[in-house]
Formats: structure tokens, sequence, C-alpha cells
């Protein structure tokens, strides 16, 4: 659960960068929501893992 809320405040915290990126074409917003996207994908690895692991010691 813990690292689900980190997924969160990454989301959070990189929404304005989406918008300066999207809206206002900052390169530097889109590197800096490149990176954000990057560890989302590594948390959601770890997300996956600990779920399989959960799912497969309950049985």
């Amino acid at each position: 659960m813990d690292k689900f809320k980190q997924v969160q405040e990454v989301i959070a915290s990189v929404e304005a960068d989406v918008t300066k990126f999207y809206d206002g074409g900052n390169a530097a917003a889109g590197t800096r929501v490149r990176k954000a996207m990057q560890d989302l994908k590594v948390l959601a690895q770890e997300i996956r893992a600990e779920v399989t692991e959960k799912k497969n010691n309950d049985k």
C-alpha cells in the first residue's frame, strides 16, 4: 500500500509539468515528465511483484 501512495505522489508532483509541456511546449518540463513516467514504471513493477507474492503466499 505504501508504494501505491508513492505512485499517487509522483502523479501529483508531475501534473504541473505535464501542463507546461503539452500546453506551453516547455522542453525541460517534458524531460521531467519522462523521468516521472520512468519512476512510475519502476514503482508499478514493484507493486506487481508484491501483489503476485502476496497472492501466491495466501493460497
